[in-house]
């Protein structure tokens, strides 16, 4: 049975994708990653950052006895599977992305980190607040949110993957993008998908950037579809 890991996007955890999962287990030997500082996971001593998560991933591969797995990695889930792949090519099977950001520099890193404001959170949608507490407990979310900051600063000023490493990644892939997602441009989405040798592209309907607002009957039919 096809080995499938699921990897959460920034601020997340991994019980998001477990309904996903869940509905796929049936097809595929599905496992699933909290990154270090989500969902519970301790903070590292190092800062964060997207070699960070995929050398964890790597690591948690190693410790599971699995050689090659396949990926669906949603918003960040899907930029540390592209790390994976250009360092690791070995150990990757296939890559989906849906809603990933892929194109930083300075400016892109100002406008996302704005919307990190834990306070204003804190007053203005107090059941996220709620929400992002219980989902990263016993961690400090507030905690998470600075560290998130400091990594997307740094990737705004050094892009850990530039759009010509995406030349390199033959491990095949499908790019996904929902059609009503506002953080995630349609040209930076092309951009990679154009630049990767062995890529298909897909957009789904009535889909927003929030996994919990994806339309998760036509990404199912999808990652079913290119993982085989």
């Amino acid at each position: 049975m096809q080995r499938v890991l699921f990897l959460h996007g920034a601020i997340g955890a991994s019980d998001q994708l477990s309904d996903i999962a869940n509905s796929l287990s049936d097809t595929y030997d599905v496992h699933r990653f909290d990154f270090a500082g989500h969902g519970g996971k301790p903070f590292p001593e190092e800062p964060l950052s997207i070699k960070l998560f995929a050398d964890e991933v790597l690591n948690f591969l190693n410790e599971k006895g699995i050689d090659k797995v396949s990926i669906f990695g949603y918003s960040m889930g899907g930029y540390v599977a592209m790390m994976l792949a250009k360092h690791h090519p070995e150990r990757v099977e296939k890559i989906v992305t849906l809603a990933t950001k892929f194109h930083w520099d300075e400016p892109t890193a100002a406008k996302e980190t704005k919307m990190l404001q834990a306070d204003k959170i804190e007053e203005k949608v107090p059941a996220f607040a709620k929400a992002l507490a219980e989902r990263h407990a016993p961690n400090d979310w507030k905690e998470l949110f600075i560290r998130t900051i400091d990594m997307l600063n740094a990737m705004g000023q050094d892009n850990p993957l530039k759009l010509e490493d995406y030349s390199n990644i033959e491990t095949p892939s499908l790019i996904l993008l929902g059609d009503r997602d506002k953080m995630i441009t349609l040209e930076e989405t092309l951009n990679v998908y154009k630049t990767l040798p062995n890529a298909q592209m897909g957009m789904l309907p009535n889909t927003h950037h929030p996994i919990e607002q994806a339309n998760i009957p036509h990404l199912l039919f999808h990652i079913r579809q290119f993982f085989g």
